[in-house]
Parts: structure tokens; C-alpha cells; sequence
């Protein structure tokens, strides 16, 4: 008998974990089942112990990512695969050989060896909680319960790429901000610490009576520079207490609370948050997962912590027979359009595909918001760059006029 270390989650989605005896891995796993616990993570302890004696530094995660990209791509040409009347363990095999990156032709030999091995492939992925996610794996497990491992594959593929696509646009919007911020903070700087410091001597030195603005900035100057090394300090210490602050249950729910209330922000990301729930719901309920458990899984995987804690009043709700979209109402976290959106699909029977219909509404929606608020932004920060600058011409102006005043 061996003793294998396992992590899993309950029926209510609460996370556990622990050691178990068992002969071999099915017999852990059926154990586990026993118990009505979802396996997320299976390994042996003896070889798990062994590890950590060579390694007694282990580098979590390491070796063991496959990009966002990528993952999509092994996933849609499983699809095809499955799809073909291949089956799984030769689509794996056949996978394993077509994949070209290291890492991922290292976890996808492993999860065929799994597989080959008489486990189900829900529980070979659950070996790698980094790689595929609670979604991934429960809509794999649906699909294999149901019959429909092919559709289930494609689903998640479109889900994965959805998601990045979504990501991929955000991000391409906020380049040239960032790149403005930048060379605007780095010329400030530079100013600051350089340039000024030169003319500060020279108005020592003549001994002029200087403007009030000059004073401002001569004094910003020497501040700068002079404790350089305790504003950086102070700066990685605030960083550091924010990131403190967020990892707390309490403050980061008080957080995503305030960014809900921030003016133009606050709108994306409820949209944002309102396109992740409505297309993971949605990609779940269609792979014949039961709807309280991809609540859980829906719950588990939105950022912003206020609204994923009305999940608990959704969930309340389903357990009474309100539904579906009045205990969301309920919660005045959703737009009146994607509540009547999902009460439209719950009456017809068609929830599902109208919860893709709201995801894809909110998708537009974000893009538009998205381009809206850099296009506020962009004057904003260009303006902000101006007046600073502005402020440092001016003062410098201002001093030179001074000491034409001088009796020489």
C-alpha cells in the first residue's frame, strides 16, 4: 500500500486536502469519490518526499506552464482528433507527437500515460491544477460522463480563446498610455534631477530674491535628489503593503468594492465581470455541467471578489426554486440588460445560448469602453505632461527675470 498526498474540493467547492492509503492511483481515486470529493491534485508521497530531498527548494509551477495560446491550440487539435473517431488515448498519442514545446509534450505525456493507464482524462488533468483550470477540467469530466468529449473540447477551446482574445484587446488599448506615462514620467524625471539642479547653483550664487514657483520647484528638486534612495524605499513599501492589503479576504472585497464606484472605471469592469460570468456559465451549462456546481467553478474564477460574493446570494436562490435571473436582480450587481437577457433564455429553455448571446453583447460593449476611455485618457495625461512641464518653464522664466533685477 502506498500513501498518496491528495487536494480536492468538496460538493460546496471548499478546498481539501491530505493523505490517503490506497493500493494504486485508480484505487485513491475511487476513494476519493467514495467520499464525494471532486480530485484536483493526486501524487504519490514516496516519490513526492524523494523530490523534496534532492530539491529541498522547490520552485512552484516550475516547468509546468503551457502558455494561454498555446493551451488553446493543443486543445482544438485534440478536438479535431476526438472528433475524427480517433480515440482518445491514439489522439493523445498522436498529440504528444505533434507537440513541438517541451513542457507541453512533457504534461501531455504524462496525462496519456494516465489515460492509457485506465484513468479518465478529467483526472489526469487535475494533476496539473496550473495548467488546466477547475473550468477546463469539470467540462472535460462532462463530457466524458455525457458522451460528448469532442463538443466538450471545442467549447473549452472557444471559451480559452474568447477569454484571450478579451485579454489581448485590453491590453493592446493600454500600450500607448503606458508608453506616454513613461517617457512623460522619465523627461519629468530627468528634468528634476539633472537639469534644475544645475540652474539651482547658479541662482545661489547670485544671491537673487526668487519667485515663490521657483522656490516650489528648486525645493522639489533638492528633495529628489537629495533622498532619491528613501522615496524609492518608500515606494517599494507602499507597493508591497497594497499587494499586502489585497491578499487579505477583507481588503481585497473592500477594494473591488471602491473600483465598482470609480467613475469610467467602474462600468468596465462590471461589464468586464458580466462577460466572464455570462460565457463561463454558459460554456459550462452547455457541456451538461449541473448548474450549482458551475456556479461554484463560475464563483472561483471572477476577479472582482464583490461580485463573485453575490454568487452566494444566486446560489440561495436556485436552492429555493426563485431561478435563475431573479436572485441575480436581486443582487443589483447585473445591468437590467443581461437580467433581461437571462430571464428571456430561463423562460424559453434556452439559457445557455442566451447567456453566449449576453457574453457576446458585453464583449462589444467592453471594446467600445475600452476605446472610449483611453480616447479620455490620452488628452488627459497629455494635458497632465503639460502643465508640469509648463510649471518648470514658467519657474525657470520667472527666476531668469528676477535677476535682471539684480544692481550689479
Amino acid at each position: 500500500m502506498d500513501i498518496f498526498y491528495y487536494k480536492a474540493t468538496d460538493q460546496l467547492g471548499k478546498p481539501i486536502e491530505g493523505n490517503l492509503e490506497a493500493s494504486d492511483y485508480q484505487n485513491a481515486v475511487a476513494q476519493l469519490r467514495g467520499l464525494n470529493y471532486f480530485p484536483i491534485q493526486l501524487s504519490n508521497n514516496q516519490s513526492h518526499k524523494k523530490f523534496s530531498k534532492n530539491f529541498p527548494f522547490q520552485l512552484n509551477g516550475l516547468g509546468s506552464k503551457i502558455s494561454a495560446k498555446d493551451l488553446v491550440s493543443l486543445t482544438e487539435q485534440l478536438a479535431t482528433l476526438v472528433e475524427s473517431g480517433i480515440t482518445l488515448d491514439k489522439s493523445l498519442s498522436l498529440l504528444v507527437d505533434l507537440t513541438e514545446k517541451p513542457q507541453a509534450k512533457e504534461i501531455l505525456t504524462e496525462v496519456h500515460k494516465k489515460v492509457h493507464a485506465g484513468s479518465s482524462f478529467a483526472d489526469a488533468l487535475a494533476e496539473y491544477p496550473k495548467v488546466f483550470s477547475k473550468l477546463y477540467i469539470n467540462m472535460i469530466r462532462a463530457g466524458e460522463a455525457g458522451g460528448t468529449l469532442a463538443p466538450s473540447l471545442t467549447s473549452v477551446a472557444s471559451f480559452l480563446d474568447k477569454n484571450e482574445e478579451l485579454k489581448a484587446n485590453i491590453r493592446s488599448a493600454m500600450i500607448y498610455p503606458a508608453i506616454l506615462t513613461s517617457v512623460g514620467g522619465f523627461a519629468i524625471l530627468v528634468l528634476f534631477t539633472v537639469v534644475i539642479p544645475r540652474f539651482t547653483k547658479l541662482f545661489d550664487e547670485l544671491g537673487a530674491a526668487l519667485p515663490l514657483p521657483t522656490k516650489i520647484m528648486l525645493f522639489l528638486s533638492t528633495f529628489i535628489t537629495n533622498h532619491w534612495m528613501a522615496i524609492i524605499i518608500s515606494f517599494i513599501l507602499l507597493v508591497a503593503g497594497f499587494i499586502f492589503y489585497l491578499k487579505q479576504e477583507k481588503g481585497r472585497l473592500h477594494w473591488d468594492g471602491i473600483v465598482l464606484r470609480l467613475p469610467l472605471f467602474g462600468p468596465l469592469a462590471q461589464k468586464i465581470e458580466v462577460s466572464r460570468f455570462s460565457r463561463t456559465m454558459a460554456t459550462l451549462l452547455s457541456s451538461g455541467v449541473a448548474i450549482l456546481a458551475a456556479l461554484n467553478i463560475t464563483q472561483a474564477i471572477l476577479n472582482n471578489r464583490m461580485i463573485a460574493a453575490t454568487m452566494s446570494q444566486l446560489r440561495k436562490g436556485l436552492k429555493e426554486g426563485k431561478g435563475f435571473s431573479k436572485p441575480l436582480q436581486e443582487t443589483g450587481i447585473f445591468p437590467p440588460l443581461a437580467i433581461h437577457m437571462m430571464t428571456v433564455g430561463e423562460e424559453t429553455g434556452m439559457l445557455d445560448k442566451m447567456l453566449t448571446k449576453v457574453a457576446n453583447t458585453y464583449d462589444r460593449e467592453i471594446d467600445r469602453s475600452v476605446k472610449q476611455l483611453i480616447s479620455l485618457i490620452e488628452p488627459f495625461m497629455i494635458l497632465s505632461m503639460a502643465l508640469v512641464i509648463g510649471f518648470i518653464v514658467i519657474s525657470m522664466l520667472l527666476a531668469i527675470f528676477s535677476i535682471n533685477e539684480i544692481n550689479f
